[in-house]
Formats: C-alpha cells, structure tokens, sequence
C-alpha cells in the first residue's frame, strides 16, 4: 500500500507520496516551468487549482508570485484568497484597486515583474474562455523568452468540454487567441461538495482522450486529499488538494 508524509505549514498540506521510498510527486515536478500559466472553462476549478499549486510550491521552498488575469469571471477569483496568499509569502497582483470585486480590462504593469523576475515561480490565473484569456495575447512576446507552461484544466462534468472534440475545440479556440502553445492537460473534473473517485476516473478517461487527440500530455489529475490513497493506480500523479475558495454566498 502506498504511504504518504504531510508536511504543513500554516495554509496548506503539502503531500509527498512514495513507492517503495521514492518520491512519488511535488509540485514542481508537476509544474516544472518558471511561469505556468492555468486556464480552462468557466466552472473546472482553475482557479482552485492555480491558488493550491502556488501554496504548494511556496511550501516547497520556492519564492513565488501568483497574477490573478480572470477579467471574465466575477466569482471563484485568487484575489478572494489574498491574506492567504501572502501569509504563505506569496506575492499576488491582481487587475482591480486593492483586490476588490471590482472587474475592469485595465492590467497592472506589475503583471511585468512577474514576467521578468527570473528568481521566481510564477502561477498566472487567466479568464475562464477565449475572451478572458486574450489579456495574455498583449504579454505573448515576453512570455516566449521566458520557460512558460501554458496548461489547459478540464472537468468532464461541464457540458461544454465533457465531449473531447469540444474540449479540444474550446483548448484551440485558447491557442489561437494567446497565441501560445498548450504544454498540458490538468484533470480536475469535480462536482463540489458532491465529488466521488468515480467522476474523477471519469475525467481521467476524457483528459486521457484530449491527449491522445492532441499529443500533449496530461500533467495530473487534482484531487482532495480523502480521494488521493484510491487514485495511486493512475498513470499520471495525483495532485492532492484542499479546498481553499468559497462560493459567494460563503464569503
């Protein structure tokens, strides 16, 4: 049976799976470019995932800064999870005044820094759609001078990417409007509080397709961490995660 250390810190838990006392997965493994950049459909839990792989690289020892682009979507943002954030040490920048929940197209010119400081690990939170994820296409030269990982986040439980020529499809749509190339497939199919190892299975299968389709790999499959022990015999790692955003009418 595999067996996994915790190592925590006040904000997250970081897990270290072994086999047979090798280890089994980090996040800088998973993610293993300076700047990974996280888009996917409205409702994959991108944003989840962007906000628990910036606290698990800080946990790791790495200096980091996390850039939450979402101009599309008024909800579920990395901005909510600020004092989190720079509790762990990490650096956020955000589009609006002071983090609020004010939308508006105007980026910070802080957004550079995070493009030019080679000395940290950058995780960029892009807008859910092909529309949100534009705001990188004025950043596209930059970021080809620098080791970038654009990864794309599915949920096999949205209807709009659950079928893999439409996931594809929508990932194209992405492609064409950044102007950059996917480098990776983040299976992160969820139902919320409804989740069972059986719909991420389902989501390994359609990750698993896309990238059959595409030639591009899938990274891992995200988890909670009551799911992780059941999922070992995937092929790709398992992300362990906790639940770090509220729905609004938590917050």
């Amino acid at each position: 049976m595999t067996s996994y250390n915790r190592i925590r810190n006040n904000t997250t838990t970081i897990l270290y799976f072994f086999e047979g006392g090798h280890t089994f997965l980090t996040a800088k493994e998973i993610c293993s470019h300076r700047l990974t950049i996280v888009t996917g459909h409205y409702g994959t839990g991108k944003t989840e995932f962007s906000v628990n792989l910036a606290l698990a690289l800080a946990g790791e020892g790495e200096q980091v800064m996390m850039a939450d682009l979402d101009i599309v979507n008024p909800y579920f943002r990395s901005r909510e999870r600020k004092a989190l954030l720079e509790d762990a040490g990490i650096r956020l920048i955000c589009s609006s005044q002071a983090c609020s929940d004010a939308d508006v197209p105007a980026l910070p010119a802080e957004v550079l820094t995070i493009l030019e400081n080679r000395d940290v690990r950058g995780v960029l939170d892009i807008g859910c759609d092909p529309v949100g994820a534009r705001v990188l296409a004025r950043f596209r030269p930059k970021i080809l001078q620098e080791d970038h990982q654009l990864v794309y986040v599915l949920n096999a439980n949205r209807p709009e990417v659950r079928a893999p020529e439409n996931a594809i499809a929508y990932l194209r749509a992405i492609e064409a409007t950044t102007g950059l190339t996917c480098g990776g497939i983040v299976n992160n199919t969820h139902l919320c509080g409804e989740t069972t190892e059986h719909e991420i299975r389902k989501g390994a299968d359609l990750a698993e397709r896309v990238s059959e389709e595409t030639g591009i790999p899938v990274l891992c499959h995200v988890a909670e961490e009551r799911f992780a022990d059941h999922l070992r015999d995937l092929r790709e790692p398992v992300f362990p995660i906790t639940i770090k955003m509220k729905k609004p009418w938590e917050l």
